[in-house]
């Protein structure tokens, strides 16, 4: 990504407003994009809720199906959603195991955007009678958001989201 800046603080994006979009049927960490954040002053949160995530299983290739959660408090950069959309679905035909996609994904974002905080859930839908559903965080090393992290996890399941849509 190239690190000229406009007066809005967005940098040359590739894909927003882009009409020949191209969807990868692979893996493409690539098409991930940032812009600045604009209020680098201020812990906030930005929350992505992606109910159409599928990925494969690595040994039957059959699909699987979730909703994931993404969570993050941005630093100097947040993730444009566009880069993101197409980078969930270039999953479609990747094959790994719910627990893999979910720490990948969370990977990726971190080596994008540095964020102070991150956590990604994924409510896989049932199959062969079971569900699974990881979730992993961040928090920055030497920081509030490291502790965060460590205390979000330790509670992390004491109060369950209801999910509506499995």
């Amino acid at each position: 990504m190239s690190g000229r800046t406009n007066e809005q603080g967005l940098q040359d994006l590739t894909l927003l407003g882009n009409q020949g979009t191209a969807y990868s049927f692979d893996y493409a960490p690539e098409v991930l994009e940032a812009v600045d954040n604009l209020h680098v002053d201020r812990d906030y949160f930005v929350k992505f809720n992606c109910p159409e995530f599928t990925s494969l299983c690595p040994l039957t290739r059959q699909p699987d199906f979730a909703t994931i959660y993404i969570s993050y408090i941005p630093d100097k950069k947040i993730v444009e959603s566009k880069s993101l959309k197409l980078y969930l679905f270039s999953f479609r035909n990747h094959g790994d195991f719910h627990e893999d996609c979910m720490n990948i994904i969370m990977n990726d974002l971190i080596k994008l955007l540095d964020p102070r905080y991150i956590e990604i859930w994924g409510k896989f839908t049932p199959r062969g009678g079971i569900s699974i559903d990881p979730w992993c965080n961040y928090g920055k090393p030497g920081t509030k958001f490291e502790e965060m992290a460590q205390f979000r996890l330790m509670n992390h399941d004491l109060y369950p989201e209801k999910v509506d849509n499995r």
